[in-house]
C-alpha cells in the first residue's frame, strides 16, 4: 500500500497574542493522497491560513507530526524547509503578487532566475508554463495590461514553472468575480488532471465544491465534508 503524499497527525499550533495563548490548530489530522484535488474551507479566523502555512512548510507545528513524501517536516531545518518549498510546492495567492514592471513571461521566469537556470532554457520553460494556463499570447504584456483573471493565470503559471507536485492556492479567486472565478477553478481542475496535487484554501463554498474532496475547518478543528473520505479527519 502506497503512503499518502501528505500525512498530518495531531498537529497543534498556538500563538501568543497580547499575553494570551491562542490555539489556532487543535490536534488536526489529515491525509492527502498524491493526485488529489482538495478544498479546505472555513471562515475568517478558523485556522485555515495557519494550516496552509503548515502544509506549505512556511511554519512548523508546536506538536504533532507532518510527513511530506514520508519525510518528517517537523524535524527539518529552515534551509531544508526552504528547499522543500522550492522543489515541491507551488504557491498561488489571492492578490497575484506579480511585479508590475515585468512582463507576464518575466514574472513566470522569476523562480527559474533564482535557481540559476540559463536564459534560453528559462524562457522556454516559462513559455510552456504560460501555455498550460492558456496565456501564451499574453507573454509580452505587463500586469496592468491584463485582466484580473489573466493576472491570476500568470501567477498560476509562475507557481507551475518548476513543475512542483503540489499546488497550494490561498483564496485564489478571492479578488475575482464569479465568472472569472469559475475559469480559474477550471484551470486548477485541468492541472489536477495532468497530475498535480491541488490544495485550495477558501471561505467560498462554490469554490470548494469544484474540488473532488472538501474538508472543513472551524475553530481550529478539522472535519470531512461531503464525498467519500479516504480517512476520517475529524478530531476527537
Amino acid at each position: 500500500m502506497t503512503k499518502p503524499l501528505i500525512s498530518i497527525q495531531n498537529m497543534v499550533k498556538a500563538y501568543k497574542i497580547g499575553g494570551e495563548t491562542v490555539t489556532a490548530l487543535h490536534r488536526i489530522s489529515l491525509k492527502i493522497e498524491s493526485g488529489e484535488f482538495l478544498a479546505i474551507i472555513g471562515p475568517s479566523g478558523s485556522g485555515k491560513s495557519t494550516l496552509m502555512n503548515m502544509i506549505g512548510c512556511l511554519d512548523k507545528p508546536d506538536s504533532g507530526d507532518y510527513f511530506l513524501e514520508d519525510k518528517d517536516v517537523g524535524r527539518m531545518s529552515d534551509n531544508q524547509l526552504a528547499t522543500i518549498r522550492n522543489q515541491k510546492i507551488g504557491f498561488i495567492f489571492q492578490n497575484f503578487n506579480l511585479l508590475s514592471k515585468l512582463t507576464a513571461l518575466e514574472n513566470v521566469e522569476l523562480p527559474l532566475l533564482y535557481k540559476g537556470i540559463p536564459t534560453q532554457e528559462r524562457k522556454e520553460m516559462a513559455l510552456e508554463s504560460l501555455k498550460k494556463v492558456g496565456l501564451l499570447d499574453r507573454a509580452a504584456h505587463l500586469p496592468t495590461q491584463l485582466s484580473g483573471g489573466q493576472q491570476q493565470r500568470v501567477a498560476i503559471a509562475r507557481a507551475l514553472v518548476c513543475n512542483p507536485p503540489i499546488l497550494l492556492a490561498d483564496e485564489p479567486t478571492g479578488a475575482l468575480d464569479s465568472k472569472t472565478s469559475k475559469e480559474i477553478m477550471d484551470v486548477m481542475k485541468g492541472l489536477n488532471e495532468i497530475g498535480h496535487t491541488v490544495i485550495v484554501i477558501t471561505h467560498d463554498l462554490e469554490v470548494a465544491e469544484q474540488a473532488k474532496r472538501i474538508v472543513q475547518i472551524k475553530d481550529g478543528k478539522l472535519f470531512e465534508k461531503g464525498g467519500v473520505p479516504r480517512e476520517a479527519s475529524s478530531v476527537h
